[in-house]
This record gives structure tokens, sequence and C-alpha cells, in this order.
């Protein structure tokens, strides 16, 4: 399979999942991919790392957290997307009239790689292997591959993608999480947690606390439908 039949396939399943004939929908999509209706989410998710270490500790997991969106948004915007000029199918002077463009939502030039996928499988990865729970696993799977769809629905990225910024994201997740238990056990403030009780998860987090947080990702899925129909619908 060469490089061309690989593109083909890929503005095909971009132009099958590319928007709807429903305001509804466009207006879920479109709120669900801006950064502000997950502002509760990150607001708990802080919440949850401070009760659940000490300050010093926070303090290191801000920072990396912080290090796992600067990263995965440098290699996807900074390198990527300049390196490989790959028109966003908005963008696309082929293709751009095909595109179903919610909103004027066009984004900028270049679209490969998502900056989207990647911010988001970076930040679901590090929070998977550093909290160790099953539900918000399967969760922040089903949040981040979201935020992913929209960006086809909404045409600024092709499959291809969001592929490639999920497999970064995860990549810079996962060594990001190994950077922070290192910088732990090089402060001997590392901990090997294998926690047995059904109070906490097996990283030691409080199980109570994990459910406060899918909570309020929750509460939020079911909010934009609402939000959707009253400010776009109604």
């Amino acid at each position: 399979m060469d490089i061309s039949t690989i593109t083909d396939i890929d503005k095909y399943i971009l132009l099958s999942l590319n928007g709807s004939d429903s305001i509804f929908w466009d207006g879920c999509m479109k709120i669900y991919t801006s950064m502000a209706i997950w502002l509760p989410l990150v607001i708990m998710l802080i919440y949850v790392l401070v009760k659940n270490n000490n300050i010093k500790d926070f303090f290191l997991l801000l920072l990396v957290i912080g290090a796992v969106v600067g990263l995965t948004d440098l290699i996807s915007s900074g390198i990527c997307k300049p390196f490989f000029e790959r028109w966003r199918p908005t963008r696309d002077p082929l293709l751009m009239y095909a595109v179903d463009v919610v909103d004027n939502i066009r984004g900028g030039n270049y679209g490969f790689t998502s900056s989207h996928a990647a911010n988001s499988f970076g930040i679901a990865t590090f929070v998977i292997l550093l909290i160790k729970n099953k539900t918000l696993t399967t969760s922040l799977i089903i949040w981040a591959s979201m935020n992913a769809f929209t960006r086809i629905y909404l045409g600024v990225h092709y499959p291809g993608d969001i592929i490639a910024g999920t497999a970064i994201g995860v990549l810079v997740g996962w060594l990001m999480y190994l950077l922070y238990n290192y910088l732990l056990k090089k402060q001997k403030r590392y901990i090997a947690r294998d926690w047995i009780s059904s109070q906490y998860t097996k990283s030691g987090y409080l199980v109570s606390d994990v459910y406060l947080l899918l909570l309020v990702m929750y509460s939020t899925f079911a909010s934009i439908p609402v939000i959707s129909f009253f400010t776009f619908v109604y």
C-alpha cells in the first residue's frame, strides 16, 4: 500500500465522519472541543492531587503535567506541523470546499499532527498511570478519544493526524510518568505502593476522590448536549 492509497483512505474516512446536518450535534462538538467546558474537571483533578499528596509532591506533579502538555504541544505544533506541512482539511485547496465547516472553525494552515489528540492522550496517559483505577482509566480513554473525534467531525484534522497525535501523547505521557517516579526516587520520596484496601487505588489515591473526579467528568458530559440545545437550537 503506497502513500497515495493511505492518503485517499484518510480523506474518505474524514468525509464520512465530518459534520452533519444537525445544528445540535455541531454545537455539541464545538462545546466539547473547547477548553473552557473542562475547567471544572481540571479544578477537581487539582483538588484530588492536593488531597492525596504532600505539598512537595503536588508541585512536582504540577510541573510534570505542565511538561506533558508543553512537550506534546511542542512536538505536534512546533515540530511536526511545520516539518510535514500537511494541509488541514479545511485549508486544503483540493478539499476545503467538500468539508463541512462548523461555525467557521478552520484552525491554522497545517494539521499533522493533532495537538488536541496529543495533549488529551498525554494527560490521560499520565493520570491513568498515576492513579491506577480501572473505571478512571476507561473514562479518560473515552474522554480523550471523544476530544480527538471532535477534530475530525469539525473537519480540522484527518484521522491520520489524530492517530499520530495520539501516539505522541501516549508516548510522552508514559515517559513523563517514568521521569516523575525517577525524580521521587532520587529525592527519596518514592514509595512502592500496592494497596489492597478497597478505600484506595493501587497507587494509594482515595477511591472516594476518584469518584468525585468521575462525577465532575460525567456531569460535564451530560451538560454538553443541554448547553448545545439551549445555545444553538432553542
